[in-house]
């Protein structure tokens, strides 16, 4: 292969001039050609002057009312028009935006606000490609036709289709701030209890009627205080010195440190694990080994 032949020995006039033939030649004017490339119709004269120069050849015919095609112009225009549409086919393809993939991942409101959000600049650092999408809710989802990647589910399992694994044990105690200064059993008789409601499908809720039985206190008034819709509000409410709420206490991990929320006495009920459940299909997709990867830094 000789060096008129090789790649590397190619011997081209600037881009810019031959840019600026082919716009030239395919709109037969010098103005169009500079609106197309943003530059002035003196700047494309220029360009297509110092071209002509280089290859020795007229490429057009200046006319009064504009400009045509010589020969040796017609002979050139298709094959650089041709090299030109092949380099934008070739470049499209890059200069297309990049699409983020979108990582969903559903939870119960409680497990999404106590949990999940707080460590959220913990996922976007360890997984930058996805951009994550919390979906708050206690219902079955649909995987399909709601597009969430994995849910995180309290429960035992199995459940048909999907994968599941344990995250989290649960265990339920009673809490509250500090500030009720309660030593014993005995004080929850001067303080509101805070309830949340369960789902119908736990026949044996871990609630204050369990915890009076394994407390054995059977004079308790379990059925007075506030009940919530919600188990978040009743963390909320807990907070805030309102009463007493039994609670999982993985969902208050960080009260507890901080001695926002203490657990001045047992006995702490045993519950469930939250499950990371997913389609059995999914197991080796990449959104769903990236939420598995940041969640089992919840343990």
């Amino acid at each position: 292969m000789d060096e008129s032949s090789s790649p590397i020995g190619r011997r081209l006039p600037p881009l810019a001039a031959l840019r600026a033939f082919e716009a030239a030649a395919r709109h037969q004017s010098f103005r169009l050609a500079a609106d197309e490339l943003a530059v002035t119709a003196t700047a494309i004269s220029h360009q297509i002057r110092q071209l002509e120069q280089r290859l020795g050849v007229a490429l057009f015919e200046r006319q009064a009312r504009g400009v045509a095609l010589t020969a040796e112009g017609r002979m050139l225009f298709p094959a650089l028009r041709e090299g030109f549409d092949l380099m934008a086919d070739a470049l499209a393809p890059l200069l297309r935006p990049k699409r983020r993939r979108i990582v969903t991942v559903s939870a119960t409101p409680a497990f999404v606000a106590r949990l999940l959000v707080p460590r959220l600049a913990g996922f976007q650092a360890a997984h930058p490609a996805f951009d994550l999408r919390l979906h708050a809710s206690t219902r079955p989802v649909d995987f399909a036709a709601q597009q969430i990647d994995a849910a995180i589910r309290y429960g035992r399992g199995p459940y048909r289709g999907l994968r599941h694994e344990p995250l989290l044990h649960t265990r339920f105690a009673p809490v509250c701030s500090p500030a009720l200064k309660l030593r014993t059993p005995a004080d929850l008789a001067r303080h509101p209890l805070l309830h949340y409601q369960w789902q119908s499908a736990f026949r044996d809720p871990q609630d204050w009627a369990a915890w009076r039985r394994a407390a054995g206190l059977r004079r308790l008034d379990v059925s007075r205080g506030v009940t919530f819709s919600d188990e978040t509000h009743a963390i909320e409410a807990a907070i805030a010195g309102q009463g007493v709420a039994l609670l999982d206490t993985a969902l208050v991990a960080d009260e507890l440190a901080r001695g926002t929320l203490v657990a001045p006495f047992g006995p702490a009920l045993d519950g469930l694990d939250y499950l990371f459940v997913h389609p059995v299909g999914t197991a080796d997709d990449p959104a769903v080994a990236a939420l598995r990867d940041w969640l089992r830094t919840l343990a």
